[in-house]
C-alpha cells in the first residue's frame, strides 16, 4: 500500500492532483503555474470531468469529484494512471465531503496493485508516498486503506498459481495474515479431518497428492453487539481440474487457480473486520484442497457420507465445490449463529445468468439482510442479484439412492446448487455465487488482469452496517 500521509501544506517537488467539486471552484486554486483558469474552468463538461495540465517538470491533475462514489473511483484509478514514469510522491488537495475523498482514494490505492512477482524484471512501485492536504478525518483514512489492504490480499491469492498455493500453503497465508492481531486461527490438517468424518471434503481431495485443511478464524471481541456469531464460509478449491469429470477442453482449465476466490473473499473480509476492529462476534470457516483426477480420486456414482450424516450421491466430480462447502457448514452450525454466509466460484450457469456484474444471491434468512446486503453492494459497487429460492428447485436435488445427488437438471444451476447447501445449515442462510465478479481477463479502471478482490469490500461494509444497529 502507499504510504499516506495527512499534511497542511504541499510537498515540493511533487506532482499534484487537485479535487474540487464544481469546476468554478478553481478559481480559488493556487496553481504553480500560469494558466487562463477561464478557459480551463470552460473545458469541463458533463462528459468532461478530469484534467492533466503540466509546467514540463510537473504534473498537474484536477479532477471533479461527485455523489456518485463509483465515479469517484473511476476518477481515482484515472488519476493514477495518468502520471508517467516512476514517481516517488504526488501531493492531493480536495474539497468537498470526506466519502468523496474516500471513494477516489479507493480507486488511487487499487489501481496501485499488478500481479508481476513472477516477471524476471522486477517492477517498481509507481508511488512511494501520497501526501493528502486535507482536513479528512485519520481514522476514516486508516479504516479505507486496512479495507483496501485485505481487497489486495485477496486478489492475490486468487492470482497465485497452485504450484506456489496449495490447501496447505493457502492455511499458512491465512495464518501469516492475522499474526499481531486479536484473531484467533485454527488449522485442522488431514487426521483431524478423518477423525471429524468430514466425507465431502476427504472425498473431493482422494484424487489429490497433496493434504486438505480446514482453517478456523475467530473474532471475538469483548465489546461485541451480538451474543451468537456470524459464521462466514469460503470454498477453498485452490485448483479445480474438474477430477474424474474432467473439464471438458484445455483452456477451461486456464483460470481454475481462481477456484479459491470464495475462500480468499471471506478471509480478506475477516481481516479487514478483524483490525478495524468491528465489535461483532465473526467465525471464518476455510476448507481446502484441489479437485484432480489422481490416485484414488472419487467417481460419478460414489455415495458420500457427509459431515452431517446426510448421504450424497455423486453424480458429476466438477460439482466438487459444494461437497466441501457442505461440511463447512454442517460445522459452523455447533456454533448456533445467528447468521451464515458462504462464498464460492461456484457455478458456471451464474455467469450464464447475469454476466460478470454481480453475484448471485440466495437463501432463507430474513429480508433485512438481503436488504442490506444489497444497499451495501451498491455503495461499494460490488453488487448482488437476489434470485428466488423456492422449495422446487430442492426437488431437483433428490437422489433415487440417497439423501441427495450433487447436481440437479439443466437449468437455473446457481440455484439448485444453493438449495442443495440449505441441506446442511439449520441456520438462517445466504449464499453468494460470486463466479462472475470475481476474476477478470479484460483490465479496466481500477482492476488489473486477474483477480478482483470482490466481495471484502461488500462483506466488510455489511458487517459494519449490523455493527452499527441497522439490521
Amino acid at each position: 500500500m502507499i504510504k499516506t500521509d495527512i499534511n497542511s501544506s504541499t510537498e515540493k517537488d511533487a506532482n499534484h492532483i487537485q479535487l474540487v467539486v464544481k469546476a468554478e471552484d478553481l478559481n480559488s486554486v493556487d496553481f504553480p503555474f500560469d494558466l487562463d483558469k477561464k478557459h480551463l474552468i470552460d473545458s469541463f463538461s458533463d462528459k468532461v470531468k478530469s484534467r492533466l495540465l503540466s509546467d514540463g517538470k510537473h504534473q498537474f491533475f484536477i479532477g471533479l469529484l461527485s455523489e456518485d462514489q463509483e465515479a469517484n473511483r473511476k476518477l481515482g484509478a484515472k488519476a493514477f494512471k495518468s502520471f508517467e514514469g516512476e514517481e516517488l510522491q504526488c501531493s492531493i488537495s480536495n474539497t468537498g465531503e470526506d466519502q468523496n475523498l474516500l471513494s477516489f482514494l479507493e480507486g488511487f490505492y487499487m489501481s496501485g496493485y499488478d500481479f508481476r512477482k513472477y516477471f524476471s524484471e522486477e517492477k517498481k512501485s509507481k508511488f512511494e508516498k501520497l501526501t493528502l492536504i486535507s482536513q479528512l478525518d485519520a481514522a476514516k483514512l486508516k479504516e479505507t486503506q486496512i479495507t483496501i489492504e485485505a481487497s489486495l490480499w485477496t486478489r492475490e491469492m486468487v492470482n497465485e498459481p497452485v504450484s506456489t498455493l496449495n490447501a496447505p500453503k493457502l492455511a499458512e497465508e491465512i495464518q501469516t495474515l492475522f499474526e499481531g492481531t486479536s484473531a484467533k486461527v485454527e488449522v485442522f490438517e488431514k487426521a483431524k479431518i478423518e477423525a471429524l468424518k468430514m466425507g465431502g471434503l476427504l472425498a473431493v481431495n482422494k484424487g489429490s497428492i497433496d493434504p486438505p485443511t480446514f482453517t478456523i478464524i475467530e473474532h471475538k471481541p469483548a465489546n461485541a453487539i451480538n451474543d451468537k456469531p456470524i459464521v462466514l464460509v469460503g470454498k477453498g478449491v485452490v485448483y479445480d481440474t474438474g477430477g474424474l469429470s474432467l473439464k471438458p477442453t484445455p483452456n477451461s482449465m486456464d483460470l481454475m487457480k481462481s477456484d479459491m476466490g470464495g475462500a480468499a473473499m471471506m478471509v480478506g473480509s475477516m481481516a479487514a473486520i478483524v483490525k478495524n476492529q468491528l465489535p461483532v462476534h465473526m467465525i471464518c470457516l476455510i476448507p481446502a484442497t484441489d479437485n484432480r483426477p489422481g490416485g484414488n480420486a472419487y467417481a460419478p456414482g460414489d455415495v458420500i457420507k457427509m459431515y452431517n450424516g446426510k448421504t450424497v450421491e455423486v453424480l458429476n466430480t466438477d460439482a466438487e465445490g459444494r461437497m466441501i462447502l457442505a461440511d463447512a457448514l454442517s460445522y459452523g452450525d455447533k456454533f448456533e449463529p445467528m447468521l451464515t454466509m458462504d462464498a464460492a466460484t461456484l457455478t458456471g450457469a451464474a455467469i450464464r445468468a447475469i454476466g460478470t456484474y454481480a453475484s448471485c444471491v440466495m437463501g432463507n434468512a430474513e429480508e433485512k439482510y438481503f436488504d442490506l446486503l444489497e444497499d451495501t453492494g451498491k455503495e461499494t459497487f460490488e453488487r448482488t442479484v437476489r434470485l428466488p429460492f423456492w422449495e422446487d428447485y430442492g426437488e431437483e436435488m433428490k437422489s433415487k439412492i440417497a439423501d441427495l445427488k450433487n447436481i440437479g437438471g439443466p437449468y437455473a444451476g446457481m440455484i439448485t446448487a444453493g438449495k442443495f447447501l440449505e441441506n446442511f445449515t439449520d441456520s438462517p442462510y445466504i449464499h453468494i455465487d460470486i463466479a462472475g465478479p470475481s476474476f477478470t481477463q479484460s483490465p479496466k479502471d481500477y482492476f488489473s488482469y486477474g483477480g478482483t478482490g470482490y466481495g471484502v469490500r461488500l462483506i466488510y461494509g455489511f458487517i459494519k452496517k449490523i455493527a452499527n444497529g441497522e439490521a
